[in-house]
């Protein structure tokens, strides 16, 4: 069993999706933040691989890719902070990013070499259903990497069926048709929510985009197993050079 089905299998609420920029803020900061992050509650830790065109991203998580882009960080850089990542953290660790750069990294090569070190997942937004079908979601099981495909409220039940049966490890309900750090209230889409609910989908859901505080991740968890904080969590880390303590005050009020 993998160590995301093991959490949804021992968690099957409420649980913590949190993303980071790695290189960011300091090129050396990933794996600080990493830990800070397990040691502080997080279920899950989403790592963005940086991108000049993070098409999905909003404002803040966009000048945290700058940031690390212009820290040094590439994925031959990542792979390397990565290397022996599993003797400190324990909790599921996803890789998040877009197909250019991994493209150019070799798209088998890095799948093959993302199992190597101990990751868990991809969450690739630029990647089309049918290419996945047809030619890289082969590459994705034969290295055992979970992959997770996105949904919005205007995702048809259909294709929320085909993509429930493609994915592995979860669902990401996109809480608007917006990019991410977006101001949107949560409220407004239960009923989005409540029809993945009803539809009882063989993946556990996990609600991102506009889950900042402790309201909004409680607001998505009644409808779903858990949310995926990103943008408000990065905006803290600009705020304060020590992401040891800006982690923990973070995480303790969402979590509390």
């Amino acid at each position: 069993m993998t160590r995301i089905r093991t959490l949804f299998s021992n968690k099957s609420q409420n649980v913590l999706n949190v993303y980071c920029t790695a290189g960011f803020p300091q090129l050396h900061s990933t794996l600080e933040v990493m830990k800070a992050l397990q040691q502080n509650g997080a279920d899950i830790i989403e790592l963005g691989m940086p991108y000049s065109d993070p098409l999905a991203d909003g404002a803040v998580i966009q000048q945290s890719n700058m940031t690390a882009l212009a820290n040094g960080i590439s994925i031959e850089k990542l792979f390397e902070q990565l290397k022996d990542f599993r003797n400190e953290i324990r909790v599921p660790v996803i890789l998040m990013g877009y197909m250019n750069p991994v493209m150019q990294y070799g798209f088998d090569r890095f799948c093959a070499d993302a199992a190597a070190v101990g990751i868990d997942g991809l969450i690739l937004p630029d990647l089309p259903q049918y290419e996945f079908e047809t030619e890289y979601g082969a590459i994705i099981k034969q290295n055992k990497l979970d992959f997770i495909f996105l949904v919005t409220p205007e995702t048809s039940e259909e294709r929320i069926r085909k993509i429930d049966a493609l994915s592995s490890g979860f669902i990401y309900a996109v809480s608007s048709s917006s990019t991410t750090g977006n101001n949107k209230a949560i409220g407004d889409q239960q009923e989005y929510f409540k029809k993945l609910q009803a539809m009882q989908l063989r993946n556990p859901v996990l609600v991102g985009f506009g889950i900042k505080d402790k309201a909004t991740f409680s607001a998505a968890c009644e409808f779903s197993n858990g949310a995926i904080i990103g943008s408000a969590y990065i905006q803290a880390l600009q705020q304060n050079s020590d992401s040891a303590a800006v982690t923990k005050e973070f995480l303790n009020r969402i979590l509390a």
